[in-house]
């Protein structure tokens, strides 16, 4: 050891201008643990990591010990087993049962179920609500539904089976179609309710007269009833009322044909059919 570095040694420290390369290796790492902590500043020290967490030795705990971690909080429960066998948390509660299969129609059964339902329809549908219907797949419905339709064609039925507007529904096949409408027209030619022979007598007497007036005298809604008469031509509007603002009736020329008059002064007067005064003061 030259004699510079005697004397720094002797004087307690290394001189000024003595290079770090000089300084022996071995003498931080041989000195005591305990006496280099001391020469720390407080405010590292209590910043420096937990030994325990750290893995450091010094405090009996081995390197990396779980014990000496906080334990924070509680841990989940695995969800997964390993190797491929792996089952997942099921929420708590019932769990749902399976869904209820449809009953399918039996095959000699389901072209019969079909037409049954296409009678109820008044909309076309389609062939995949009534595969759910039936219980079968919409292919094979669709298979049925134009072999029927064949049938009904062969047959020469009145009825014809067609695919319009994104379903499938009964129609009149078109060559009937005059005698469907004599058929319509002699049913709006029946007799008349006694709500709406009412009705027409209000206003064959009182016209030109608004529905309220009608309501008025009758003591009920007649709403119902002036569409009837309106669309069986007994009635028509003739304007409206300056007063009330209300749509004005009266009668039509089909009435007075229909009563067998050539004009309303024909009418036959109210006087003899209303009651006597002294029914009205028995009532």
């Amino acid at each position: 050891m030259s004699g510079e570095v005697q004397t720094a040694v002797a004087a307690g420290g290394p001189p000024a201008d003595a290079p770090a390369a000089d300084t022996p290796i071995g003498t931080a790492a041989d000195a005591p643990i305990g006496t280099a902590v001391q020469g720390v500043d407080e405010g590292a020290a209590e910043s420096a990591v937990d030994p325990a967490v750290a893995g450091v030795p010094g405090d009996g705990s081995p390197a990396g010990d779980p014990e000496a971690v906080d334990p924070g909080p509680p841990p989940v429960p695995e969800r997964a087993a390993d190797d491929g066998d792996r089952q997942v948390a099921e929420p708590a509660g019932p769990r749902p049962g399976p869904a209820e299969p449809v009953d399918q129609v039996p095959e000699h059964d389901l072209a019969g179920a079909i037409e049954a339902v296409l009678l109820v329809a008044d909309v076309p549908i389609p062939e995949a609500q009534i595969a759910a219907a039936v219980g079968h797949t919409p292919g094979h419905v669709r298979t049925l539904l134009a072999e029927l339709a064949d049938n009904y064609t062969a047959a020469n039925s009145g009825i014809e089976l067609r695919e319009f507007g994104g379903g499938w529904r009964f129609y009149t096949r078109d060559r009937f179609a005059p005698v469907v409408e004599r058929f319509v027209l002699d049913g709006a030619q029946s007799r008349l309710s006694k709500a709406a022979l009412e009705t027409l007598a209000v206003v064959a007497y009182r016209q030109p007269v608004t529905r309220a007036r009608i309501a008025a005298v009758r003591g009920v809604n007649v709403d119902g009833v002036i569409r009837t008469l309106m669309s069986r031509g007994l009635i028509q509007d003739c304007g409206i009322d300056a007063d009330t603002g209300g749509t004005l009736y009266r009668t039509t020329d089909l009435f007075l044909e229909r009563m067998g008059l050539d004009d309303l002064a024909e009418l036959p007067s109210l006087g003899p059919l209303l009651p006597d005064i002294g029914e009205l003061d028995d009532v």
